[in-house]
Formats: C-alpha cells, structure tokens, sequence
C-alpha cells in the first residue's frame, strides 16, 4: 500500500496495530454490529474505519469487486476441484476424509519440513477443507461447504435444524464459476461484507462508498464473459488489464491476502479465559440455542490443537457475548 500510495502521489496513512489494540476491541465488537455477527475481519476493519476517520469523513470501500469479477479464490479452483471429487467412487473420497486423522497444525509442520512452507499458504487448513469437501454431493452443497463455518450448521444447534437458504442460482444454466459469483454477490456480499463495513465504518461515524456497485456497472461486469474474469490462473483479469495502465504490474501482481487475524493463536492465548467463560456448558445449554456438547468438543480439540477450528468457534462466540447483552431485551 505504501509502494503504491507513493507511485500515484497520494497521501498515506498506516496503523501498525499490535495484538493488544486488537484484542482490546474484541469483549465489545458484538454490541458494535447490533446483531450477532461473526466474520473476525471485523475487527481490523473497525480499527481501520477508526484511522480513517481521524482525517476524513468520506471514504471510497472497493468492496464488490471480487463478486463482480472473481476474485475470490474459489471460483477459480473450486470448480476445478468439484469436477475431480464428483467422479471420485466413495472408497477414494473415504481415503481423503482421513487426511483430518493429522492436525492442521501438524501438516502445516510437515509442509514446513519438506521446504514447502512458503509455496503453500496454510497447507493444514486447505488439506482439511479438500477432505471436508469431498463429502459433499451436489454443487450447491460444495458451495454451502465452502462458505460455512460449520460443515452441518445444525449440528450445533439444540434444535438440529439448519435453516435452508435459498437456492436460486440452481435455476440458472450458469458453470458453476458463475453461480457462485451469483451468490456471493447476492448472499455473502450484503449479508457479510457489507454489513460489515457499514456497521465498523458508522460506528465511528465514517461514511463508506462503494462506487463498484454501481448498477451499471454490475450490469455490465455481469455481460462480460468469463474469459475476462479468469484467464488461466489470473482472477479479475480485466481489472488487472485496467490497473497496469497506472502501476506496474509488481505492485499488485501478488497472492490474494485476507484481511485476517489470528484468532485461532488468541482463542489458545489471551483470549482462552474470555472463550472459556462464554461458552462454559452450564450457561450455554441453560440459553437452549447452541449444543453444549459440541461447543464444548470442539473447544476442548481447539485447545488441544486437533486442528484449527477458530471459525465455527468464533461464530459462537459473537453470539454469545452479543446474547450475555441482549437477552433480556429479546425475552421481554
């Protein structure tokens, strides 16, 4: 960011946050966001809004370019690996599944050991996300897989019952590329990301735009074709084209980085005793919402480093400490 701000001639500005100004956002951030809301980022992106509002009041979010033109890393190599499991007979898939008998943390070790370490970002987790998904039967489950904490959503809750999403994109005659960019843009785009930079963005009393949702200019991204979007293993092809015309090319051709922390690591850390009280099995099974049983199995296997399981954990989490707040408003 610093190399292009000064190529273009702009105005800088940076935040080096230190675990400690993050970690002392996180016992508050559920009552930031109004509702339960578990998508870690928001913590950096809270912080972020925070800096930006120290110099202005207006700022511009870049948010749907991804959905508009794949740029997420799913939709270039999910539809890749659905061809390849779906023709997989069960014995083989069965084989895959006990990948997950090695911890996550294991395999990154492994990776590290055979100098693979920097080729392969989190080796551990990916390899038990390739085993997870070659459970799955149709398209649009292996999307439901990809975009959820939990593998069976209603495995944790006291009811059993996930509630269904909807599925329109399955009456599209679309490649599977293109319903998931459908989705994202309908579902995880309003219902994630922008919730999320709305909610961190006005609790500091900043105003985010998103000029890339435009509606014409969804419009049109939506008429172009993919061959534009990927172009073998480059994702938003057309916007790199576009770039290249004010950077060079060194500047932004890089691995996609997500805008994450290190919960997992805190979850182990400083935060174990916050985690431990929220989700300790007396308070958890008395609210009736959540399976103490699994909240506690998958507590206990984090801990113990039985892979990494901050998300579906994080999840929980933004519930309950939003719910330890907001419960009596609710049952009255």
């Amino acid at each position: 960011a610093r190399a292009v701000a000064a190529h273009l001639g702009c105005e800088h500005h940076e935040l080096l946050a230190e675990p400690s100004d993050m970690l002392a956002v996180v016992p508050e951030i559920a009552s930031r966001w109004d509702e339960p809301f578990a998508d870690s980022s928001q913590i950096p992106t809270y912080l972020v809004s925070r800096l930006t509002r120290e110099h202005v009041t207006v700022s511009l979010s870049g948010d749907g370019g991804d959905e508009l033109f794949a740029g997420y890393n799913r939709h270039a190599w999910a539809p890749r690996l659905w061809e390849v499991t779906s023709r997989l007979p069960k014995s083989a898939r069965r084989a895959l599944g006990a990948l997950r008998w090695v911890g996550a943390e294991d395999w990154d070790k492994a990776f590290r050991a055979i100098g693979l370490g920097d080729v392969v970002r989190i080796p551990g987790d990916k390899l038990y996300k390739a085993s997870e998904l070659s459970e799955v039967e149709t398209p649009h489950a292996f999307y439901d897989r990809l975009r959820s904490h939990w593998n069976d959503p209603g495995e944790v809750l006291a009811s059993g019952i996930d509630p269904a999403t909807p599925s329109v994109a399955d009456a599209l005659q679309a490649p599977f590329a293109e319903q998931m960019m459908f989705y994202d843009l309908t579902q995880y785009l309003p219902d994630d990301i922008l919730t999320k930079v709305d909610r961190a963005s006005m609790s500091v009393s900043l105003e985010a735009r998103v000029p890339l949702l435009d509606h014409d200019l969804v419009e049109f991204a939506w008429r172009l074709p993919r061959r534009l979007k990927i172009r073998g293993r480059t994702q938003k092809w057309i916007l790199r084209e576009v770039l290249a015309r004010r950077l060079p090319r060194a500047l932004f051709e890089r691995p996609k980085t997500g805008f994450g922390v290190p919960v997992g690591q805190w979850l182990r850390g400083p935060l174990r005793q916050w985690g431990s009280d929220l989700l300790a099995a007396p308070s958890v099974e008395a609210d009736g919402i959540f399976d103490s049983a699994v909240v506690t199995r998958t507590w206990d296997a984090h801990q113990a480093g039985r892979g990494n399981h901050e998300h579906q954990l994080w999840a929980v989490l933004m519930f309950q400490s939003w719910w330890a707040r907001h419960k009596r408003i609710v049952e009255t």
